[in-house]
């Protein structure tokens, strides 16, 4: 709870900072970065994953993993593409909004949870995978699950 109201804060500070959401979301995907930059290290020592042989398989590390370990929740993964390098976290819950009830009219470009975006991108990118990672669908927009999409883009030469 105290990650949570404290993540309130920091998104309600930077709203005061930032007239632009499309400021906000790039800041809180900025910082998302840099904590999944310096979070894998800990995931790695504190789960002994072995190594992914699949995008499929990182996929549901992520989901089934990282999200319980670091969130308390399992969301579900589905494959969005033929090629199989595009995945769907889908949350039924999402601890990050807790305490929200809404985004306000004038905050409707806001994307609220960005951090988890970079968090998730930026850890990618230390076991040398380049990958896209945004927001589909919002329950704080109204639609009916909090859905986020990896698009796995390259595997990084080594």
């Amino acid at each position: 709870e105290l990650f949570v109201l404290t993540y309130g804060a920091l998104v309600a500070q930077l709203c005061k900072d930032y007239e632009k959401d499309e400021d906000v979301n790039t800041c809180l995907d900025r910082m998302g970065y840099g904590i999944g930059v310096r979070l894998i290290d800990d995931f790695l020592a504190r789960s002994a994953v072995k190594k992914c042989r699949s995008y499929s398989e990182t996929a549901d590390v992520i989901a089934q993993v990282a999200f319980k370990m670091y969130l308390g929740v399992t969301p579900s993964v589905s494959c969005s593409s033929a090629a199989g390098n595009e995945f769907s976290l889908i949350l039924d819950k999402n601890p990050l909004v807790d305490f929200v009830e809404e985004l306000p009219a004038e905050r409707a470009s806001l994307c609220y949870c960005n951090l988890l975006c970079g968090v998730i991108r930026g850890a990618l990118e230390m076991v040398q995978l380049a990958a896209e990672v945004t927001f589909l669908q919002d329950r704080l927009k109204g639609d009916a699950v909090t859905e986020i999409g990896i698009t796995f883009l390259r595997k990084a030469e080594d």
